[in-house]
């Protein structure tokens, strides 16, 4: 009983992330600014993994490849962030 309530909170997960990522590419297509694409593309995977998570019956979660989706997007919402903050070439 308890693996079908973690399937169905794993897919609920999955589902706000792929919204969230929706709305970040609802901002870049707007303003055309990188960073929303990366955190979009961060929720993206976030989303893929978490469904794969639900969908698949992992034997131990302390796999190292369960992580690399997280990796993988924490990665690159701290590249986006880094990018962001970075100084800008053209003003003096």
């Amino acid at each position: 009983m308890t693996q079908h309530i973690a399937s169905v909170l794993m897919g609920a997960v999955a589902m706000a992330s792929a919204v969230a990522a929706l709305f970040f590419v609802k901002f870049w297509r707007h303003t055309g600014d990188s960073f929303f694409l990366l955190f979009a593309a961060a929720f993206a995977i976030d989303a893929i993994g978490r469904l794969w998570l639900g969908i698949v019956q992992v034997s131990n979660e302390a796999d190292p490849l369960v992580y690399l989706s997280r990796l993988v997007t924490f990665g690159l919402i701290v590249i986006a962030i880094i990018q962001k903050n970075r100084p800008n070439q053209d003003r003096k």
